[in-house]
């Protein structure tokens, strides 16, 4: 693995975990009631995921082109997860917020 290809996996899990906290930090602003915030933590989430997504993108088409040549580590393993529990988080994390807006109705 080299040093561009770490860089990027490194950028995978830094922002699907800062989407993830983020996007848990929302379900908590909307337990509270604050939905305006709770809003704006889930729009910030989604700016930090788009960064994991880019980073991830240019792999895979890095990876399509040289087939022969592809590395999967550990750490690329970590970095999907981080992306795919973000993921999950914001799905959550908006059904959460719904749930709470109904309840203080």
């Amino acid at each position: 693995m080299n040093d561009e290809m770490l860089m990027k996996i490194m950028e995978m899990i830094s922002c699907g975990g800062m989407a993830r906290s983020m996007y848990i930090q929302a379900i908590e602003k909307a337990k509270e009631g604050n939905f305006e915030e709770a809003a704006k933590l889930i729009e910030q989430g989604g700016e930090a995921f788009e960064g994991a997504h880019k980073a991830h993108a240019g792999m895979l088409a890095e990876s399509a082109s040289d087939v022969d040549n592809t590395t999967v580590s550990l750490f690329l393993v970590h970095a999907e997860d981080q992306m795919m529990c973000a993921e999950t988080f914001r799905v959550v994390a908006e059904q959460f917020i719904d749930v709470y807006k109904e309840l203080k109705k």
